[in-house]
């Protein structure tokens, strides 16, 4: 990173952002004379910084650039004493912040290392006709990765993973719920948001953290299945990627609907690696 960048990070506050808006993202490409892409790629460090690596000591960061104009940075997580499976990475770091933000579109993603096949699967659920991946070393898109992928459009699926419809799931309909719980209400609308249109296992985690500032995660799941993404691993992405840490969590609540898939058990396995807090949960 030059010191022009660092510098305009620092002057302006955005050293530890973890989303940059288009105003600051002209702001920079102004200050710096970098183009778009030259910009992203030397913003990387700044994502691989947030990653949480204690298994591989492998940094990756990514960045997704949004239809909206904003960027969204991500980061691989690992969790020590968990199977690999719990393990998140950057690029769905990356599109699952977006979607935290209701972005329908994401046009790039830039990433600090050649995509694996589980991420190239995990991107091929957005569903969209093209999306460009830009690496160090080259630029490419993702069907070119990706020949003859398996995906929504074989399950007759025609939506994607940031177009899906909303869920119905109401606090009203739950004796459980107090209609006063904040908390567990935006439990209730991650759940809603999410995305899980194989098994209906819709599914919200909210946590709370020491100084009244929440991280949300949502499910989203695949069509390929293991590629899918939790909602605690989401949650806990957005705490270290907010430079929070999971000593900071008062509280945490998960909401889902009932199917034959379920996301309690996985969570609350997730969260007790991470920290002490029990997982509050509820089900419809």
């Amino acid at each position: 990173m030059s010191d022009v960048l660092k510098n305009t990070l620092a002057q302006h506050r955005l050293a530890d952002a973890a989303r940059f808006s288009p105003t600051q993202i002209t702001l920079l490409t102004k200050a710096t004379q970098l183009g778009e892409e030259a910009l992203a790629l030397a913003l990387l460090p700044l994502a691989q910084q947030k990653a949480q690596v204690p298994v591989s000591d492998f940094k990756v960061g990514a960045i997704a650039i949004s239809g909206s104009g904003h960027w969204y940075l991500g980061a691989n997580m690992e969790l020590a004493g968990q199977s690999l499976n719990n393990a998140l990475h950057a690029e769905q770091a990356a599109i699952g912040h977006a979607a935290l933000f209701d972005e329908q579109h994401i046009e790039k993603v830039i990433v600090s290392a050649s995509p694996c096949g589980h991420c190239r699967q995990f991107m091929h659920e957005l569903n969209q006709e093209s999306l460009m991946l830009v690496l160090p070393e080259a630029h490419v898109m993702l069907n070119e990765l990706l020949p003859h992928a398996f995906g929504p459009a074989d399950l007759s699926q025609s939506y994607g993973m940031l177009t899906a419809p909303t869920g119905t799931l109401a606090a009203v309909n739950n004796p459980d719920i107090n209609p006063h719980d904040a908390l567990m209400l935006l439990a209730i609308d991650e759940a809603n948001a999410s995305y899980a249109p194989y098994s209906q296992n819709r599914a919200g985690v909210a946590l709370q953290l020491e100084g009244g500032q929440i991280c949300r995660g949502r499910y989203l799941e695949n069509a390929a299945f293991n590629p899918g993404l939790g909602p605690m691993q989401l949650a806990l992405s957005q705490l270290f990627l907010n430079g929070y840490q999971p000593s900071d969590i008062e509280r945490a609540c998960l909401v889902e609907a009932s199917t034959q898939v379920q996301q309690t058990h996985n969570a609350a396995q997730v969260l007790a690696a991470a920290c002490d807090v029990k997982l509050e949960t509820v089900q419809f």
